[in-house]
């Protein structure tokens, strides 16, 4: 598949093992798992986060089949997810600090071809965030209101 804003294909990766069943060894307790994921949210970590340390410290390669239910389900029942999704959240924070650079450096014409690109794939999201009803209709990306939406 191609890049992006590239004309170029990426690097081909490896891919997870096709399964339809918990492996023998991985953790099983949909409990244990359910606690674990709640005490990361409140320490403050990214669904991201929470499924790398799931992976690697408790022996959970996949969240969906040792629980039944994906991890943003989880914390949707637990009413510990957050408003924006958090691709999106990234992206902003990165067009942020593009925009504080670019505020120093007026003359750094790479980086503001990148604050382009990057609010490009802000405003993509935005609108499929709000077409599948992830977002509220009325939500518009303004990089004027993005430093107190993420604040929040």
């Amino acid at each position: 598949m191609a890049r992006m804003h590239a004309r170029r294909r990426g690097k081909s990766c490896s891919v997870r093992p096709y399964r339809k069943e918990v492996p023998a060894w991985s953790n099983k307790d949909v409990a244990g798992i359910t606690k674990v994921i709640l005490e990361l949210r409140k320490e403050g970590a990214s669904s991201s986060k929470i499924g790398l340390v799931l992976r690697d410290s408790y022996g959970v390669p996949n969240i969906k089949l040792a629980t039944g239910k994906r991890l943003g389900d989880i914390l949707k029942e637990n009413k510990v997810a957050t408003e924006i999704p958090e691709d999106l959240r990234d992206l902003m924070i990165k067009a942020l600090g593009l925009r504080k650079h670019l505020s120093e450096n007026k003359k750094d014409l790479h980086n503001k071809r990148q604050l382009q690109l990057t609010e490009s794939k802000v405003r993509r999201l935005v609108k499929y965030y709000t077409g599948s009803k992830k977002l509220p209709k009325e939500f518009v990306y303004k990089p004027e209101t993005a430093e107190i939406l993420l604040s929040r």
